[in-house]
């Protein structure tokens, strides 16, 4: 059949003609849908800027929580749950809708813009315990000024957020992250240490901070070492975290003791430490040992990890050693520290901090009961010494917590006594010719040998008791901690 009479035929049948309709048709909305993929791909390439944002980015959570403010039209979310402490310690709950994994569409300074959250759940982020995340925002045109401005104001609502807080940072794997949520900052005039010691440490600091041009056009190593060592419970650390707060610093907590932490593991933790901050190493003493007492009892302190000496001394004052940062530490034993750890350049400021003094006891009663007059916190001083007792700022504070509603209570020498775990006997003792005695003497030996001579100045001699009634004998009031105590009473007239 010839070709003409073929195509005259097939063109007369109406199912082919059906048939190549459908056919032009399927075909023109293949073509149509690959060009439009073709051209959402060239448009997307060429005519629009995205942004990605992993969970491992600081500012992930900052753009999250701009999101949830900024993307209030989404209808697809997520709650993440956060505790807040006010000022009366009542702990807030608050909820905070984020966008949930998926596509959402939001407008900003009138340009749409489109946020895709997704979540790996076959990768995990292993510093956080959970699975990986991303944002991606995309928007039309080719200014990245909209991005800067977004991430500048999620910044912006992530420091009102911590405005008037501390952020305390820990070493995980790498890299340092916020632990816990941010503390409000402690007052630095509510840790009391001994006259003029704060206001070195804080001169200096300050000092440090704001001549940054002085160490480099010198060449000196721009860095700065603290030492405070003394007793437990005297404030060492209280103060740090007090001065962070003053300085506007955040903290890294770093844990020497760790049997995880080896000497290329901390370098880098020095290195990338956050700015602003301070490194705290805390009871330094627990993590090395003096290398001559090593020798000695090598047993005792074998295992307690990778991190060596010389990794420690290269990190803090060695060639590839990190600079812009200030290193506190803490010790309570500063004997047992090795001579090279705390030596100038390593640990530029060595403080003592004690046992509370009369200045320390003083202020600590004036700021917990400041409508007492002074009179008052020089008695409690005195009392406080006459006890013949070492105690310390966290001793003392828990006597003012305990009695923070009645500073008469605070001043009673059977309360201090039994407080400090002191055996002690009060002797009150009004003679005859109107002379009043006070004596606060501890049993066995101790400051009562000074009170024997002060007691018998005053016409009285030693008793020893064996009870209660035999004290009472010969008159007075007596006040006793405890039986079976030594105490005084008058002698006896002929």
């Amino acid at each position: 059949m010839p070709i003409k009479d073929l195509v005259a035929s097939l063109s007369d049948n109406p199912y082919f003609g059906a048939g190549a309709g459908l056919f032009g048709i399927g075909m023109f909305t293949a073509l149509a849908r690959k060009g439009t993929q073709m051209g959402m791909i060239l448009f997307r390439r060429h005519c629009m800027m995205s942004l990605e944002v992993t969970s491992k980015d600081k500012s992930y959570y900052w753009l999250l929580n701009w999101i949830s403010i900024c993307g209030t039209h989404t209808q697809h979310l997520s709650v993440e749950t956060s505790f807040s402490q006010s000022e009366t310690g009542k702990i807030n709950t608050t909820f905070d809708f984020v966008p949930s994994p998926g596509s959402h569409f939001f407008r900003h300074k009138s340009t749409w813009i489109r946020v895709e959250r997704n979540r790996e759940k076959q990768m995990v982020d292993f510093q956080r315990a959970a699975p990986f995340e991303s944002v991606t925002l995309t928007a039309v045109g080719f200014n990245r000024s909209i991005y800067f401005d977004i991430l500048e104001e999620a910044r912006q609502l992530a420091l009102q957020k911590q405005e008037g807080k501390t952020i305390m940072y820990t070493a995980m794997a790498a890299e340092w992250r916020p632990f816990g949520y941010p503390r409000r900052k402690r007052p630095i005039d509510s840790v009391v240490l001994d006259e003029g010691i704060s206001e070195r440490i804080i001169n200096d600091v300050k000092e440090f901070t704001q001549n940054s041009k002085w160490y480099m056009d010198r060449g000196i190593p721009y860095r700065r070492g603290y030492l405070l060592y003394g007793p437990p419970g005297c404030g060492k650390s209280s103060y740090i975290t007090a001065l962070a707060g003053s300085l506007d610093y955040s903290i890294c907590v770093l844990n020497l003791s760790e049997k995880g932490l080896s000497d290329d593991r901390l370098n880098h933790l020095l290195a990338v430490a956050p700015e602003q901050s301070i490194i705290l190493l805390e009871d330094i003493d627990a993590a090395f040992l003096n290398r001559d007492l090593a020798k000695e009892n090598p047993v005792a302190y074998s295992g307690m990890g990778r991190l060596t000496l010389s990794g420690l001394l290269n990190a803090m004052d060695g060639v590839a050693s990190a600079e812009a940062r200030i290193i506190f530490m803490t010790t309570n034993y500063l004997e047992r520290l090795d001579p090279a750890l705390i030596r100038p350049g390593r640990v530029d400021v060595k403080e003592l901090i004690d046992h509370c003094t009369s200045y320390q006891l003083e202020r600590m009663f004036q700021r917990f009961y400041p409508d007492e007059p002074e009179s008052n916190a020089q008695m409690f001083s005195h009392k406080i010494h006459s006890l013949g007792k070492h105690v310390s700022a966290a001793q003392v504070q828990g006597l003012f917590l305990k009695h923070k509603d009645n500073p008469e209570n605070a001043l009673n020498d059977k309360n201090t006594a039994m407080f400090f775990n002191c055996d002690l006997c009060t002797v009150y003792y009004s003679s005859s010719n109107g002379v009043t005695v006070m004596g606060v003497m501890e049993t066995g030996r101790g400051i009562y040998l000074q009170r024997r001579q002060a007691l018998r100045r005053k016409g009285f001699v030693w008793h020893k008791a064996k009870s209660l009634s035999r004290l009472s004998e010969g008159g007075g009031n007596l006040s006793l901690s405890a039986d079976n105590l030594s105490s005084w009473r008058p002698k006896s007239r002929k």
